[in-house]
């Protein structure tokens, strides 16, 4: 068995903003924004070079910035502001300023009341730039009281929240590029990786406890021991290779072929991704929101976590989530399946490996 590996990601860019990749047809007005016409040329960018101004730009602006998004179609940075003088910065820099409601400390906000008011299980919410919002999304277990408690506090945010429903359930993915065994069951490995010059591998933290042992195979001998586990919280795990094991760092495909993976990423709203686990193989999709939170019940509340459209089942949890040659994200869990579809959630991989003090390879 090929071991494949997966790079990482964080939730928000440089302190907090959040970037968005559109497609074809998007239509960038909202309720409470509007879009000024440039004065200067607007810069036509790849996605990272966009990922790199809207850091820049972040830092720079200060409490005027409340987010950016990538315009895949123009190839241009869209960046919100609050004012006038951070939109002309904007402008002098490349990008194209779009004048919104809501500070980014005023979402950042919102989140707060979300966590200390409605941590409900079932519950999901993340920073949504395009619509200068926080969208809230409840699984089809929240009923009842819960539902009127939730109902109520995102009414109570105003216009700064957005209320939605999911027909699937919110749960982590347990049973997951290639098929990893231990005695708590079976998931899928994410990225092969390098810690103080030892071969180890990433994989979800629910899928196991510090000192189990994983086979490739069910009843096989041990490859390796997880020395490392994190979960709730954070969901991310950390197997040391024993023997001489193989282990590229690449992604199985399962066609037969396999994507090499050089360096770990930051998702970006609108990216596209495939995610590659044991139990559905591969899949294909977008970044939908960032730094989410989830409550998958039972006190498991996770935080940073990348949502997306991709589908993922049990089994499916610790797999790969890339974009290219990048790692990005770690299954983690969500709702629906590969028939139905659904929402589904990964841990990011740069905040992997800073934590574990380990690097893709």
């Amino acid at each position: 068995m090929k071991h494949r590996r997966i790079p990482t990601r964080r939730a928000a860019i440089a302190g907090g903003a959040v970037v968005a990749l559109l497609g074809v047809g998007v239509t960038f007005q909202t309720a409470n924004a509007s879009e000024e016409a440039p004065r200067t040329t607007v810069k036509t960018l790849s996605a990272p070079a966009a990922a790199s101004l809207a850091a820049t730009l972040d830092t720079s602006l200060g409490d005027d910035a409340a987010g950016a998004y990538y315009d895949a179609a123009a190839k241009n940075l869209v960046v919100n502001v609050v004012d006038e003088g951070a939109a002309d910065a904007v402008r002098k820099a490349g990008g194209k300023a779009r004048l919104v409601e809501h500070t980014l400390a005023e979402l950042t906000g919102a989140r707060q009341t979300l966590k200390s008011r409605a941590t409900i299980p079932g519950t999901s919410w993340a920073v949504d730039p395009v619509s200068n919002k926080v969208v809230v999304t409840a699984d089809r277990t929240v009923k009842g009281a819960n539902w009127e408690k939730l109902d109520q506090v995102v009414k109570g945010l105003g216009a700064k929240a957005e209320l939605r429903r999911t027909q699937g359930e919110f749960k982590p993915f347990l049973a997951g590029g290639d098929a990893i065994h231990s005695g708590g069951g079976r998931c899928s490995l994410g990225f092969n990786v390098v810690k103080d010059g030892a071969p180890h591998f990433i994989t979800a933290g629910h899928c196991g406890e510090t000192g189990s042992e994983w086979s490739d195979s069910q009843g096989g001998a041990a490859i390796g021991t997880m020395v490392d586990s994190q979960f709730p919280g954070n969901d991310f795990a950390l197997v040391k290779y024993a023997g001489d094991t193989a282990h590229p760092s690449e992604v199985n495909l399962y066609n037969g072929s396999s994507q090499a993976i050089t360096k770990a990423a930051e998702a970006t709203v609108g990216m596209k991704v495939t995610r590659s686990g044991s139990t559905t193989q591969v899949h294909e999709g977008e970044v939908t929101g960032l730094d989410a939170t989830v409550n998958y019940g039972s006190g498991q509340v996770v935080e940073g976590l990348i949502q997306t459209n991709v589908c993922a089942e049990p089994g499916d949890s610790g797999g790969s989530l890339f974009s290219g040659d990048a790692a990005v994200g770690l299954t983690s869990g969500g709702s629906g399946d590969c028939s139905s579809g659904g929402e589904t959630f990964f841990q990011p991989v740069t905040e992997a490996l800073s934590a574990l003090g380990a690097q893709i390879g």
